[in-house]
């Protein structure tokens, strides 16, 4: 039986063509034809609980196979359910496809259930809102694709009308691909002044960020760091892009005051920094101007102008950072750096800062699950308190091994970031770190997990509070107001959903959990309870 070429069919046939296999949301009237397209292409519509949770699950797809996220959702509120994702995607340049259903512009003048401007809620929060229409489905299906994934990346919005979901449309035209352009690589006076400074540094230090992952710069970035004996820190989401092992790695920096107490003076000090495809969005205020371009000498190397003025610069390329590094290192001898050792000596506070043998609480938890798990482990993380512990604690041999929102800091995220990892990661450990508060938000994903046959283990922070807030409200000498909450039986929750629920107290019963959880035939709740207060001092 043949089937006409409708232009959700167009639209749903460029996405599969852009690497696209999974889409995941929850279906209304107004997507059915929609869901029929994908599924007719090749891509597998998933039935979450949640749109807010199928835009993650969508988001670690991408981070897994590289091929951008879709978020299906219905007209009005199942639209609005997914902002935060998409508000997500948008700062953590997450190239997501969000796909709404609308009613019929006719229809819209004078039928108003349901009916909101969804080009007016999604313009700030992606690159593009686009409208799908029958003539033209082959131009904006491939807009929406190339918009989506070129520097830097973040998520686009079509809107897919019902009649125009199921209306004939013309066969793909040749001319509606756009070719992405190739990185650029530096050249001219102000490449030669960066090799001039590169030869003469003593102390050069390396900042990368997320840009430099997202061109699969890392083999750059270490070939350049070992030539020239350069250390690097990266930011949260950058972590990984060399193995954390190296010795020229000093970790993550940006997000725990108590590590950047070690790694801000140690930036201050180098003569010679370069910041890497550095995008400062992930870093927080003590890391705001804490050189000065005008006197000291910094080469920002990124994809996209500095519209942030979280730092300036000494020399800028816009460029693309392996082939930035290749032009700046040519000609340049190696010679000996940091003399005083003093990469070496915040390496080993950094090392004392988060001890692994810690007594019972967060960092205890964190230490003894790295240690039992394997390292090709991929972990996610929901934000609050654990996450500055762990963020800085977990050490990833890879890029991308470690999910978490990194500037929109969402919670509720750790639980479908994981599933969608397991879904194109099954022969993988996931584990997922997440505060009590955080589990409470998504707790309806279990259901998902286990009508899917995914075996994630889920890893809760409970200290029944929200211990990062309930901090500061301390530090603020502010009496203790809603931060407190009851302390549920998450492992029940666990084995209601059908999955396997464990309570633990002590790094034994901690270590003996995860190592069931690894073989285990479903997914498993690990309750890992400890005192409130516990994270004092330790972030």
């Amino acid at each position: 039986m043949t089937h006409q070429t409708r232009a959700a069919d167009v639209l749903a046939q460029r996405l599969y063509q852009a690497g696209c296999r999974h889409a995941f949301g929850m279906p209304g009237g107004e997507v059915l034809t929609l869901v029929d397209a994908l599924d007719r292409a090749g891509i597998e519509f998933v039935l979450v609980k949640h749109e807010n949770a199928a835009g993650f699950m969508a988001e670690a797809v991408w981070a897994r196979t590289g091929a951008p996220g879709i978020l299906v959702a219905t007209l009005g509120p199942g639209a609005l359910n997914g902002i935060n994702s998409v508000g997500n995607a948008h700062q953590d340049r997450v190239p997501l496809i969000v796909l709404t259903g609308c009613v019929d512009e006719d229809e819209a003048q004078t039928y108003t259930h349901q009916v909101l401007d969804h080009a007016a809620v999604f313009a700030p929060l992606t690159k593009a809102s686009l409208r799908l229409s029958a003539g033209s489905a082959d131009v904006i299906a491939d807009k929406a694709v190339t918009i989506a994934t070129e520097p830097r990346p973040g998520p686009v919005h079509v809107d897919v009308p019902i009649s125009v979901a199921a209306a004939d449309a013309p066969p793909p035209s040749p001319f509606a691909r756009r070719q992405l352009a190739a990185p650029a690589a530096p050249a001219g006076p102000d490449l030669d002044t960066a090799r001039a400074w590169l030869a003469e540094a003593d102390r050069p230090i390396i900042v990368v960020g997320l840009d430099a992952l997202n061109e699969g710069a890392g083999a750059a970035v270490q070939d350049f760091a070992e030539a020239h004996g350069v250390p690097f820190v990266t930011t949260y989401r950058a972590k990984g892009i060399v193995d954390e092992s190296h010795p020229l790695c000093l970790g993550g920096a940006g997000l725990s005051p108590l590590a950047d107490a070690t790694l801000v003076p140690l930036v201050q000090s180098a003569d010679l920094i370069l910041t890497l495809g550095y995008d400062p969005i992930e870093m927080r205020p003590g890391w705001r101007n804490i050189w000065d371009a005008s006197v000291d000498r910094v080469i920002e190397i990124a994809p996209v102008p500095n519209h942030h003025y979280m730092h300036q610069s000494s020399l800028t390329f816009q460029a693309g950072v392996a082939e930035s590094l290749q032009a700046l290192s040519a000609g340049v001898a190696p010679r000996a750096t940091w003399p005083g050792q003093e990469p070496q000596a915040a390496k080993a506070a950094l090392a004392r800062a988060f001890p692994a043998d810690a007594d019972w609480g967060p960092g205890a938890i964190v230490a003894t699950a790295r240690a039992t798990l394997p390292p090709e482990t991929i972990a996610t993380v929901d934000s609050g308190a654990h996450r500055i512990l762990l963020s800085q604690m977990w050490s990833c041999p890879g890029p991308r091994s470690l999910l978490q929102s990194s500037a929109l800091c969402t919670m509720g995220c750790a639980i479908p970031l994981a599933l969608g990892a397991a879904m194109v990661d099954p022969d993988r450990p996931v584990v997922a770190f997440t505060g009590d508060a955080g589990f409470l938000m998504v707790a309806g994903e279990l259901a998902t997990a286990q009508e899917r046959g995914l075996k994630p283990i889920i890893v809760v922070f409970v200290d029944a509070s929200l211990a990062l807030i309930e901090l500061k409200q301390r530090q603020r000498q502010l009496p203790n107001r809603a931060v407190d909450f009851a302390r549920h039986d998450y492992a029940a929750i666990g084995l209601a959903f059908g999955g396997h629920g464990v309570t633990v107290s002590d790094r034994d019963g901690l270590q003996a959990a995860l190592s069931d959880a690894l073989t285990a035939d479903r997914f498993t709740v690990i309750a890992a309870i400890f005192d409130r207060e516990a994270y004092d001092g330790r972030i």
